[in-house]
């Protein structure tokens, strides 16, 4: 297989600055063979006159990017000739190294404000099935893993049950090693992926889930490592040897010192996992530099094991230092460069991963058998057939007969070259010496033992339709008494109902509980009890959960203050733009499609005439007509047209996709923000007003009282914010119920003695349904 041995690539990266940053003193030298990058830290004068050089520090690269650089120039410098590796057959890794807040998401990942931000997985995944479409010599397989390190433990970012509320709630992935010393993640799910859709699908999902997951703390979520993996196997057809590759892009954490964040607690622990794990990668880039190295250290960490091959091993590898370089981090971007220039000393070797495909080869053996019977066939003249005839087996019984019973010592069993002959003659032989008796009987006793088979297997069918029945019957008796229990319970409700106060129906219904049938036939579902965190209506799709109308309130409110809602309007915006255009594109194409159907009519029209001419004037020999020609040039016309608008129309689509996932992404986002300030809001209050749950015997109507203690919200009555709320979601519109006003601000006392405190908590749909309609009817009366 062919080879390639080449040092890792290492590419430098310097993040604009921000608003505030004071720019630190640096200056790039972009020309051949190794551009460098110079670094001039200004001694401080407080150490005297004596010392004040200055001081610098010059690095090489196979490439510097400066702050202005683009990231389809990244792209297209950086991954897209590892890309093209893999394509071939390589295995590639990317990884982005540098300090928390340097642009190691944004390169990998891309940004979520702009479509032009794409980062480099998105991009790599476009060019990657643009490439497999173009290829039709052979037939190509995509799947694709995330996974994430977390203080050394692995999770499936891409868990397709994806309810997960913490990193915990994640399939944890561990590290097995078989005996020829080849890592395999369990527990980590590929996911096949055809088309760049799905792939891309799958990078949002995993996003998702990890922006989820991420604790309140930190947001950013510099403190673990993301591998976002594509796994490729081609073969071409008819052939047994299938390429695998894989791509790896890994987006490492943050690789600040402990010492600077100033951390305590579990994020120490954090940290000192973090560094550990990069010191541990740093560990095994010093042995691989070494050139009398036998051990490397890849074991001692999951992420060093998982990237082993990456590093000094059958891979492509490239790596971004990623530099922020403002006065305050140029200590931090000495650093990332020198580990950046010990990276570059390692060398790797890229080795074509090419194996056999043994259902493949079977197929190949079993043509080579045929071909050699053929050709045996030939020689021999006769046909020959696996087994022996009856007749042959007759006559070689004979001849193992007379052999037998023949005393004289030089006599020979001469069957002829025919293996299957002389094999058959053994294999009799052996068996008349065994069993001299039963050589002849051994038939009958065959015949027996298939019966007492036969007999067997019918006995344990008939045991496992009885276990079968016992199940069923138990089932049914449970439905039975479940069924009761619903009935009785909303006899209880019916009767009950009549003394309580407002009650608002679920805002929201889950995307699978609006795929399944309804389920408020009866109460056959245990009481489902939302987190303390309410979900939002409009992104309840994971966890399906309720609001109150109090914190749908406080959300709207929370929205319209918050950053991300601009984004999310600026999105809205380019999207309706966006869908418009592809709109028109769709009605141009229709249009050219209906042109080249026309023109076509008219050939063929033109046709028949000429036809019908030839035919009523057979003198006339057929000759070349300009009008039909004139009608083919107008159709390769619309046809070219029409490609152009087709290729615009689907670059169009891809970038809606994009923008749809990036707002889902904004939401998700913002949603989180508001449940990390909600509880907390609720904290508070729990210490302030610990009597807020109301005991049976109050009066009052329990009104979150925490709606009001917040700052930012206006005392709106429920009835009104479920009318007025100017940015409300229209689905949320459609469920939620409201009553006359004068229930809540009179506060008239309930005729019951029970009342229903409003937290974000529900309980099932069933009951709350029961409550909505006994509620109408009282408030009908009433009215």
């Amino acid at each position: 297989a062919a080879m390639v041995k080449e040092t890792i690539r290492v590419y430098a990266r310097v993040k604009p600055l921000g608003r505030r940053q004071q720019a630190g003193s640096y200056s790039v030298d972009n020309e051949e063979p190794l551009p460098s990058l110079e670094i001039t830290v200004p001694r401080d004068l407080a150490d005297g006159f004596i010392n004040n050089k200055r001081e610098s520090y010059k690095f090489k690269f196979q490439k510097i990017f400066d702050q202005e650089a683009k990231q389809d120039v990244i792209f297209d410098s950086i991954a897209k000739p590892v890309a093209e590796c893999v394509l071939a057959g390589y295995n590639g890794t990317i990884f982005a190294y540098g300090q928390t807040g340097s642009g190691k998401t944004f390169t990998i990942t891309g940004g979520a404000e702009r479509y032009s931000d794409r980062g480099i997985i998105p991009r790599t995944l476009s060019y990657i099935f643009d490439q497999l479409q173009k290829d039709s010599s052979k037939v190509y397989t995509t799947h694709v893993s995330y996974l994430e390190i977390y203080n050394e433990c692995g999770y499936d970012l891409l868990d397709p049950r994806h309810e997960a509320s913490r990193m915990e709630d994640l399939p944890k992935v561990t590290i097995m090693e078989d005996s020829d010393q080849n890592i395999h993640l369990k527990n980590l799910s590929l996911q096949q992926a055809t088309n760049e859709e799905e792939a891309l699908n799958l990078l949002f999902l995993g996003d998702t889930n990890r922006m989820i997951a991420e604790t309140p703390m930190n947001q950013a979520s510099s403190r673990s490592h993301c591998i976002f993996t594509i796994h490729i196997s081609s073969k071409e057809p008819g052939s047994a040897t299938i390429r695998r590759s894989k791509l790896h892009l890994v987006d490492l954490a943050g690789s600040e010192r402990v010492a600077k964040t100033g951390i305590g607690g579990h994020l120490l622990t954090e940290a000192k996992y973090i560094n550990l794990s990069l010191h541990y990668l740093e560990q095994v880039i010093i042995a691989l530099a070494e050139k009398n190295r036998s051990h490397i250290p890849y074991r001692n960490s999951m992420m060093t094991s998982v990237l082993r091959d990456s590093l000094g091993g059958n891979c492509m590898t490239t790596m971004i230092a990623m530099l922020a370089m403002d006065k305050r981090n140029i200590d931090e971007s000495i650093s990332t460069c020198r580990f950046a220039q010990r990276v570059a000393l390692i060398k790797n070797e890229a080795v074509l991963n090419e194996e056999i495909d043994p259902r493949l080869m079977i197929v190949q053996l079993k043509k080579e058998i045929q071909d050699l019977k053929d050709e045996l066939a030939l020689v021999t003249g006769k046909q020959r057939t696996s087994e022996l005839s009856q007749e042959e087996l007759l006559q070689l019984d004979e001849l193992i007969e007379t052999f037998l019973k023949d005393n004289d010592p030089d006599s020979s069993l001469d069957v002829g070259a025919d293996m299957r002959k002389i094999k058959y003659c053994f294999i009799h032989m052996k068996q008349i010496i065994n069993h001299p008796m039963t050589s002849g009987k051994k038939l009958l006793s065959q015949d027996m033992s298939e019966e007492k088979d036969s007999n067997e297997e019918l006995e344990k069918l008939k045991g496992l339709l009885q276990q079968r029945d016992n199940e069923i019957n138990i089932l049914v008796t449970m439905l039975k008494k479940e069924k009761k229990k619903a009935q009785d319970t909303l006899s209880q409700l019916n009767a009950t109902s009549a003394g309580y106060t407002v009650l608002e129906q679920s805002p929201s219904m889950s995307l699978e509980e609006s795929q399944s049938p309804p389920r408020c036939s009866s109460l056959k579902e245990e009481k489902v009890v939302s987190s303390s965190i309410p979900r939002l209506p409009f992104l309840s799709r994971a966890t399906g959960g309720k609001m109150s109308l109090g914190c749908q309130e406080a959300f709207e409110v929370f929205k319209r203050d918050h950053a991300d809602s601009i984004t999310i309007e600026d999105n809205k915006q380019l999207l309706k733009q966006r869908f418009d255009e592809a709109k028109c594109l769709g009605e141009k194409l229709n249009e050219v499609r209906n042109k080249i159907n026309h023109l076509k009519g008219k050939i063929i029209q033109r046709q028949i005439q000429r036809a019908a001419l030839a035919v009523s004037n057979p003198s006339e020999e057929l000759t070349f007509d300009p009008v039909e020609e004139n009608l083919r040039m107008q159709i390769e016309e619309e046809k070219k047209s029409y490609k152009a608008v087709y290729s615009r129309f689907k670059g169009l689509k891809v970038e809606i996709e994009h923008l749809q996932l990036l707002m889902e992404k904004v939401k998700m986002k913002l949603q989180k923000d508001f449940e990390v300030w909600w509880s907390e809001e609720a904290k508070k209050l729990q210490q302030e007003k610990p009597q807020m749950v109301a005991s049976p015997n109050t009066v009052n109507p329990v009104y979150p009282q925490f709606i009001r203690s917040s700052q930012h919200l206006s005392p709106i009555s429920f009835s009104d914010t479920s009318r007025d709320s100017p940015n409300e979601d229209p689905a949320v519109k459609k469920n939620s119920v409201t009553f006359g006003s004068p229930t809540l601000k009179t506060r008239t006392p309930p005729s019951s003695s029970t009342s229903i405190p409003l937290t974000g908590d529900s309980q099932a749909d069933a009951d709350i349904l029961a409550f909505i309609k006994a509620r109408q009817n009282i408030l009908q009366k009433k009215g």
